[in-house]
This record gives C-alpha cells, sequence and structure tokens, in this order.
C-alpha cells in the first residue's frame, strides 16, 4: 500500500465508524427526521390553511416555501451539534481519539458524514416543501429566481449542520453548545434583525445570510445579493469547521 493510500484508508475507516455510531443513537438519527417532519409539515399546513391556490405567504413565494424551514432548520443545528457533542457529553472523545489518533481524519470524518447528512437532508425537505406548496397554495416553477432558490435551500443543510459541528468543536462542551447554539438561530438573529442601529450588523450572520439566499425578490435594507447571500453563510462555514480543526488538535496529545 503507497503511503497516499494508508491516510484514506484510515479516513475510511474513521467514516464508517461514524456512519455506524448515527445509525445505533437514536437522538442523531432521530435529529433529521424530526427537521424534515418540522420543515414539510408546517409549510403544508400553513399553505393549506391560509387560502385558496395562487396565493403566497407575502409577494415573495419564497416566504411559503420555507416557512417551516424558520422552525425546522433548529432541528437541522442540533444535528451538528449532536454529532460531536454527545462525545463531548458522555467523555467519550477521548476513545474517539485513541482509535483515530488523527484528530484530522477523525474531525473530518465527522464533517463529511454531517454534510453528506445534510445534503440528503435538504434534497429532502426543500422538495417537499415545493411540493407541499404547489399542491396547496400553487407554485409558478417559471417564477425567476426559483431554481436559484431550490439550490440554496438544498445546501443551507449542510453548511448549518458543518457550522454548528465546527462551533460545538471549539467549545468543547455540549451542554453550551446546545444552550447557546440553537436559541441563537431560532430567536437570537431574528431579534437582532430587528433592534434599529443592529439590523444592519444582523444581516451577515450566516443564518440570516443564507435564508436570504432563498428569497426570488429583492428586500429593501439587505446590502448584497442573494447569491452573495450564500457565499456570506458559506464564509462562516468554513471559519467555523477550521476553528473546530484547531480545536480539535488541541485535545490531548499531538496528532495530525
Amino acid at each position: 500500500m503507497n503511503a497516499t493510500a494508508v491516510p484514506r484508508t484510515r479516513f475510511l475507516q474513521a467514516l464508517r465508524a461514524e456512519r455506524i455510531k448515527f445509525t445505533t443513537l437514536p437522538s442523531q438519527w432521530a435529529a433529521p427526521l424530526v427537521a424534515l417532519t418540522l420543515t414539510v409539515g408546517i409549510t403544508a399546513v400553513v399553505n393549506a390553511a391560509y387560502g385558496t391556490k395562487g396565493h403566497t405567504l407575502g409577494k415573495d413565494p419564497a416566504g411559503g416555501i420555507y416557512y417551516g424551514l424558520l422552525f425546522g432548520h433548529v432541528a437541522v443545528a442540533c444535528l451538528g451539534i449532536l454529532l460531536i457533542g454527545q462525545e463531548f457529553n458522555n467523555r467519550m472523545i477521548g476513545t474517539s481519539l485513541a482509535a483515530v489518533p488523527r484528530r484530522g481524519h477523525l474531525y473530518g470524518a465527522k464533517l463529511a458524514l454531517g454534510a453528506g447528512l445534510g445534503l440528503l437532508l435538504g434534497l429532502a425537505s426543500t422538495a417537499g416543501s415545493f411540493l407541499a406548496t404547489a399542491a396547496t397554495s400553487g407554485l409558478d416553477l417559471s417564477t425567476p429566481g426559483l431554481a436559484r432558490s431550490f439550490l440554496a435551500g438544498v445546501l443551507y443543510h449542510p453548511l448549518l449542520i458543518t457550522l454548528c459541528l465546527g462551533l460545538t468543536a471549539m467549545l468543547g462542551n455540549f451542554s453550551a453548545a446546545l444552550g447557546l447554539i440553537p436559541p441563537m438561530f431560532f430567536l437570537g438573529t431574528t431579534w437582532l434583525a430587528a433592534i434599529p442601529g443592529v439590523r444592519e450588523a444582523g444581516q451577515f450572520l450566516p443564518d440570516r445570510a443564507g435564508l436570504y439566499a432563498m428569497r426570488t425578490q429583492a428586500e429593501p435594507g439587505i446590502h448584497y445579493g442573494h447569491w452573495t447571500g450564500l457565499l456570506i453563510m458559506i464564509a462562516w462555514t468554513a471559519a467555523a469547521a477550521y476553528g473546530g480543526l484547531r480545536a480539535m488538535r488541541g485535545y490531548g496529545a499531538s496528532g495530525g
């Protein structure tokens, strides 16, 4: 086996171990199911209750399509926390690091699993939300920006999971992550966006930028375009992922 094949094999072994953890821990595999149910279910119920076909929740159809995501993305964030936070909580992180001495391999496997799960969840929840909206209040698929909105909706999920996983790794504490990160996305950024003087900065927060990328129309007071909003969230996610890697390399003995 050549020199490059050995690290690849070890990474794949670490990824396989993470997949087994995910499938055997109910708290982890339940999170995406809750996220999917909340996102699609609330979108369907609200659009059905809103009125007849041809109406949407506001001028921008994305408001109706992603209404449920405003609730479901809390469960998405929790999934990112659980993928690494539970090991801090039950002190199993030391065992994981002993089994995979190279911190980069362990952390990379968690990121890869989270991103993969997020992509599948994003496809399911976004497609489900589009279908639910089309079946209840109606949806014009020729609406300008709708294809970009769909793509942003799908990518929002793996980006959010990776972001929360990285933040949890930096905190190194499951309780702190669970107590800080979900409220930040569910309430914190919304409150900040409503405060005069802070609103300007609040629009550059990751979830606000990611949600704006899903809109099909421009909004007054937003100082960037929809694609830029997606790039802002990607930048936040990359920074959190890197911060998490630096934190993981600081645990225990040295290792790449």
